[in-house]
Order: C-alpha cells, then structure tokens, then sequence
C-alpha cells in the first residue's frame, strides 16, 4: 500500500536527479542516451546542447563520430516526433512504437488515408530508399511518378509513418545532418533487424528511472501509448508506490534516486523540445502554470528554456552579429542579481560551446 506522499518539490529534485541536471555527470555519450531514453531530435542541434547541459566535458564531435558510425540512430519514436536513440534502443523499442505511429496517420489524414493503397504505397517507397539515402522531396517525387495523381503530401507522410527510417548524418556538418536531410530504411542502415516483441512492459522500468516518479498518465503522456497500466501491472513487483499532493498514484524504482527537497539545482540552459519539457501529463514539477503557454509557439513548437532552482523561469535566443555571439534571455519574472550572474556564466559557457568562432560572448536580458 502506497504511503509516503511526495511533494511537487520532492518530485523535481528527483526527476532533475535522473536527468542528469542537478549536477553535469561523468558518464560517455551512448550511457547518458541510453539512460535518458533518447534525445528530442526535432532539429539537428538540440541533442547536442542536451548533452552540453547533462555531461562533464562533452565535446559535440563525441556525438557526430558515433552517429556516423551508426552507434546512433535519429528517426521517429515517441509521440511520433524525431528522437535520437541508441541503435540498440532503436531496434528494440522500434516496432512497439508502430501502432501509435499508424494510428497517427489516420488521426491526421482522416479521409485521406482511407484513399491511399498503403501495400502498394509502400512497396513503391522501400526499394527507392533502400537503394540509398532520399530526402522527402526526392521520395514524394518518385511516388507521383509511380502513383500518377495521388495525394503528394499524404503519400509522403504515410511512407515516413509506415516505414522504419533514419536520417542519415553527414561528415564536416556543425551539427551533424544537414537541415533536408536523406532518409534510409533503419534496418539496413543498422545492419540488424528490429525486435517484433511488444511488450511495453521493459520500457515502463527505462522511463521510470529516466522520468521518475510518474503516473501511468504521465508515460502514455511521453511516449503517446496507450493504455498502459497493464504494462505497469506486470512490473508491479518492481516498483515502489507513492502519492502526489492530489493523490494521484505514482510508480518509480525502489533504488532510484530521490534527493532531499532542499537540494540546490544550478541553472541550466535547455534546448527547444527537450525532454525534460514533453515527458509528463502534469508538468507542474517543473512548469508553473502561468508558464506552460509561454513555452510555445502557435504552430507547437517548443522554445529553449531556462531553469531557476529546477523550474522553467524564461525562454532564451541567440544572436550572431560581426563575430560576436549573445544569448538573450527573456525571464518570465524578474530575477535577483546572483541568479542573473548565474546565468551569464552558464550562458558564456553555452556559447563558446555552440559558436566555438565567435570572437566574442555575451549575455543580455530582454527584460
């Protein structure tokens, strides 16, 4: 019977704890995104500031070399939208994401997707992006050739859904793949084939030490699965249970850490759709609020975000200009001097990482 209550406090120090933001931890690129479950990858540089923010020392070639050398893998995961995962956790958790990914293109394509011939959408599709990488113009471009006067968009849309896809990244690039970049098929680029098991059950124990402690609301909220809770019934022996401020049941790892409530969370600096942001039905752990609408834009995209003491306490944007990179920071409320101090030296840092030829650095605030 569960009996200890949490804090929302108790449950930002311990989910900072497992996202490796209470302190930068010495652990090498593929262990911090195994443990973290994979990367928001939406655009190309996001990972890289992730990990800047998460790890001792991390040098942004440390990424690149391994995705090059297909250690990693940037494609379509949870909620539908680009993680960069461990190849191994790409070929493992893969195929358990295909329902929620075919579901996705029926609930955007509506009567659309009932138009298309999906086998033989399909069949069109896998041997062209096999044969070697393709961007999407160059795929929708070869469909209509071969589906004469089908929907461009929707058959597009329904190959990136239906098929198990890499982006392909390319040497000499600053953040590793270009902004169009070629797709392949996952299976021959990582030279194994995906797992066909589907139980989600191992994967409840992964998000549970990465995100923890959460309800079951919460990992259908990051990963777009559902239902889950038969999934955490299957575990449930490995699990210890505890109650939010309203009561709710929360699940997390018997040995997971749970720091004190009083434990100082540094300033950090998050990139646009980082996990930490996307990973909770109530992300009030982290989110005020009065914040949650501040963090993003009309079309859903999620800003760069600052924290103070382990909180979402402002947006922020850089600027380059004759040789001189700022960040701009734009607080939600005002903010005391040391906490402005913290923030241009963690933001100095930030840019001689992202713009390593800016003769300059600078920190402002918008307000």
């Amino acid at each position: 019977m569960p009996s200890d209550v949490l804090s929302t406090q108790a449950l930002n120090r311990a989910t900072l704890a497992r996202q490796l933001l209470l302190t930068r931890e010495k652990m090498t690129v593929p262990r911090a995104i195994e443990h973290l479950v994979g990367l928001q990858a939406q655009l190309a540089r996001p990972p890289y500031l992730a990990l800047w923010s998460r790890l001792q020392g991390f040098q942004r070639d440390q990424l690149t070399k391994l995705a090059l050398k297909r250690q990693l893998a940037r494609g379509t995961m949870m909620r539908g939208t680009l993680h960069l995962m461990t190849a191994k956790d790409y070929l493992r958790y893969r195929g358990l994401f295909q329902p929620l990914l075919a579901a996705a293109l029926r609930s955007v394509l509506k009567e659309r997707a009932t138009a298309l011939d999906l086998p033989a959408l399909l069949a069109t599709a896998k041997p062209f992006l096999d044969e070697q990488p393709r961007t999407f113009e160059e795929v929708r471009a070869h469909l209509l050739k071969h589906h004469v006067g089908g929907d461009e968009r929707a058959m597009g849309f329904a190959t990136r859904m239906m098929l198990p896809l890499i982006q392909v990244p390319e040497e000499g690039l600053e953040w590793g793949w270009p902004g169009n970049s070629g797709f392949t098929l996952a299976e021959s680029w990582l030279g194994e084939k995906l797992s066909t098991d589907d139980d989600a059950s191992p994967l409840v124990l992964r998000y549970l030490a990465a995100f923890g402690p959460a309800t079951v609301a919460d990992m259908q909220a990051w990963s777009g699965i559902k239902p889950l809770k038969d999934a955490f019934e299957t575990v449930r022996g490995k699990l210890v249970e505890f109650r939010d401020e309203k009561k709710r049941a929360l699940f997390d790892l018997p040995k997971a850490p749970r720091p004190p409530e009083d434990t100082p969370a540094p300033v950090r600096f998050l990139p646009d759709f980082d996990n930490l942001i996307l990973s909770h039905a109530d992300r009030t752990r982290f989110v005020p609020p009065e914040h949650r609408p501040l963090l993003s834009t009309k079309n859903l995209r999620v800003l760069n975000v600052f924290l103070v003491d382990g909180r979402t306490a402002g947006t922020w944007t850089t600027e380059r200009k004759k040789g001189a990179a700022t960040l701009v920071c734009n607080a939600f409320e005002p903010l005391k001097k040391p906490v402005r101090d913290a923030l241009v030296q963690e933001g100095e840092a930030l840019l001689r990482f992202s713009d390593p030829e800016a003769a300059k650095v600078a920190v402002t605030f918008a307000k």
